[in-house]
């Protein structure tokens, strides 16, 4: 009899253990959602890249590693206070009803006080552990991020300008980080992101065009029906990085395979907005969203396949 109740009360033990795992679990799955992860592993890619073609071969894992996770948290720490000031406009928008805060599955107590100390966290990392220069640049792109950018959102169109200045820092974080400094290269870096955002953000913008007019975002798309000026926009901003793609190779940065290929890259993503705009629909804005995830990482490839070294 005693052993059967010493079972028992083994098994109700054991039972109780896998709840609260399985209960942590999805707590910190919860609390990961904030951090907008697929968004911060884009941003980690980038300043990879800015941190290597900076260090140039010289590179100290450990630095590195610091930079990578100063960043990582930074940079989730963004998307957690983004998510905590739109979460009533969140409630409003199909794509993002089901996230932590307008579901009621966080509170935005939790979510502000998780985003506020991993950010400042992050921070403290990249200025004790990397360089002042490269935290310098994270907290700038936090501010602009969450600060201006969020804000901006319901006020003004240029919204997505201003919003492409803190994702287009990461790479100017990472060259940082390797040199200590800021140099020419590291901006020609900051504008290729700074203008691939733009056919990106439009494409998305198009797609989700009902979502944020309920939401009461402003973006071109909202006052745009036919399309025309958001396909008009794309266009241009992906005409512009075709010789701005080019920059890494006149400053230094890298070589001729580089050049070529970022030539034809340049093209193939001015194609697809051309395609965008001609025909402002769903699918194409797909399939210029398709183009947009190809090239960043081709040309991210390119410039550590062909670099000059110092």
């Amino acid at each position: 009899m005693k052993s059967s109740l010493s079972l028992d009360q083994s098994l109700l033990a054991g039972s109780a253990s896998e709840a609260l795992i399985s209960l942590a679990a999805r707590r910190a799955a919860l609390y990961l959602s904030l951090t907008k992860p697929r968004l911060v592993l884009m941003v980690l890619v980038t300043v990879a890249v800015g941190f290597l073609l900076g260090a140039r071969g010289s590179a100290h894992p450990t630095i590195l590693a610091a930079t990578l996770v100063g960043t990582a948290m930074v940079a989730g720490g963004a998307g957690a206070l983004n998510q905590w000031l739109e979460r009533s406009r969140d409630q409003l928008m199909r794509r993002t009803a089901s996230r932590a805060l307008p579901s009621g599955k966080l509170t935005p107590t939790e979510a502000l006080a998780f985003g506020g100390s991993v950010a400042c966290l992050g921070t403290l990392l990249l200025l004790f552990v990397v360089n002042g220069a490269a935290a310098a640049v994270a907290l700038l792109t936090l501010i602009l991020y969450v600060f201006v950018y969020t804000p901006l959102k319901p006020l003004t169109t240029l919204n997505t300008a201003i919003g492409a200045i803190p994702g287009a820092l990461p790479p100017v974080i990472g060259w940082a980080a390797g040199t200590g400094q800021l140099g020419v290269e590291a901006w020609s870096l900051f504008l290729i992101v700074f203008l691939w955002q733009f056919p990106h953000f439009l494409a998305i913008a198009w797609i989700y065009r009902d979502d944020y007019e309920r939401a009461g975002f402003r973006m071109v798309t909202v006052r745009d029906p036919a399309g025309a000026l958001t396909g008009g926009h794309a266009v241009s901003y992906a005409l512009v990085l075709v010789p701005a793609g080019l920059l890494p190779a006149a400053v230094g940065l890298a070589g001729p395979v580089y050049f070529a290929g970022a030539f034809v890259l340049g093209l193939y993503y001015l194609g697809a907005a051309v395609r965008f705009w001609r025909d402002v629909d769903n699918a194409r804005a797909r399939r210029l969203l398709r183009a947009a995830f190809l090239y960043l990482p081709a040309i991210l490839f390119l410039l550590l396949f062909d670099p000059i070294p110092y």
